[in-house]
């Protein structure tokens, strides 16, 4: 790894010697052991990203390279890049749902990693769901196909989509009952399950978490129903005021995107002998409910105003996910811990944001 980058900590604890906690309400057993468990695995060193002008991977790719080396993680997307992904290091047009186009990019970079990131998300997808169902699960198999056939590991990101309205919303548990009711939520369990699939039917290396739902002041929103904890911000700075889509008290378990980005690199560099679970660690840092938002808002843009105007497709998903989530594994099993609460988040957004939309030459 190249020198001046930041290191991230990753703390291994023995579970063996941790009090016994209970599920709660609606839990299922732990999984099994899986048979990659055994082994150990060589650190990441040729990577491939897919979906990597996304909002996750706008913010990944580069904290990979600053990682791994600017020339050894391959950032691969189905429409051009723009700025820093394809300036600052490789890019290569990739469909995922090709799976001999990933695959040839995989072999011609010698990756030894995939980050799958492509994906449609949530109310993008109830706009046309055998299409977020293709690209969601089809993206997956191939992925994890080729990655069987490679022998590469897998990072498979899931989302507190995965869960549904008769799912414990607070807190949610690790493992407990999903019972979606959005297609990008049933692709988020399916393929949970498909990556538990491949690790234990092959000992492929596959490991992910349950993202909250982010924010970025990089990447424009991406069709999410939580995108108004990110389009709030843009409009408190150009505007002092802003429309919410959902109602006031719904609260959600948020997180900021430096956070998610240090989640999704600490996992894969986890012990695997530490790992109960492996594919869908529920992640938390925040909740808060858009009223709550606001006022944090208002302590830094004094007269911001809210307003409301109430999607009923985005409340209907928004009221079916978790308050909030029950980290417990990921803490106890890799260490994972945030660093941002609300109060840190808010501002360092109002400071990026400033800057990014200042007019030019101010």
């Amino acid at each position: 790894m190249g020198g001046g980058h930041r290191h991230f900590q990753v703390v291994w604890r023995c579970c063996a010697s941790l009090p016994h906690r209970s599920r709660g309400v609606g839990a299922a057993p732990p999984p099994p052991k899986h048979p990659s468990d055994q082994f150990e695995r060589e650190p990441m060193k040729r990577i491939l990203v897919t979906g990597a002008a996304g909002q996750v991977g706008s913010e990944l790719v580069p904290a990979l390279r600053q990682r791994y080396g600017t020339d050894n993680v391959l950032a691969t997307d189905i429409r051009p890049a723009e700025g820093a992904l394809s300036e600052d290091g490789p890019f290569k047009l990739v469909d995922c749902t090709d799976r001999d186009a990933l695959d040839l990019a995989v072999v011609d970079f010698a990756s030894d990693t995939i980050y799958h990131l492509a994906a449609i998300l949530s109310a993008v997808g109830e706009a046309d769901p055998l299409k977020a169902y293709a690209v969601n699960l089809g993206g997956l198999a191939n992925t994890l196909e080729v990655a069987r056939t490679r022998d590469c590991a897998v990072f498979i990101p899931s989302s507190i989509a995965a869960f549904g309205p008769s799912t414990p919303p607070d807190p949610t548990p690790q493992d407990t009952i999903q019972r979606p009711t959005t297609m990008y939520g049933v692709t988020k369990v399916a393929g949970e399950l498909l990556a538990d699939y491949y690790s234990l039917r092959y000992g492929v290396d596959t490991r992910g978490v349950r993202y909250p739902g982010l924010i970025s002041y990089l990447a424009p929103p991406g069709g999410g129903t939580t995108d108004y904890a990110v389009e709030i911000f843009y409009e408190a700075v150009r505007e002092g005021r802003y429309t919410c889509f959902l109602e006031p008290d719904t609260q959600l378990d948020m997180m900021y995107m430096p956070d998610a980005v240090r989640a999704s690199i600490e996992v894969m560099e986890a012990d695997p002998s530490m790992l109960k679970h492996r594919n869908a660690f529920n992640i938390a840092a925040m909740q808060f409910t858009p009223d709550s938002l606001a006022q944090a808002i208002r302590r830094h843009v004094p007269g911001f105003i809210m307003e409301y105007q109430v999607d009923p497709l985005r409340q209907r998903i928004a009221e079916s996910w978790p308050r909030r989530l029950d980290d417990t594994a990921a803490r106890e099993e890799w260490g994972w811990a945030p660093e941002y609460d609300l109060e840190a988040l808010v501002a360092d957004m109002l400071v990026n944001l400033r800057k990014k939309l200042a007019p030019v030459g101010d």
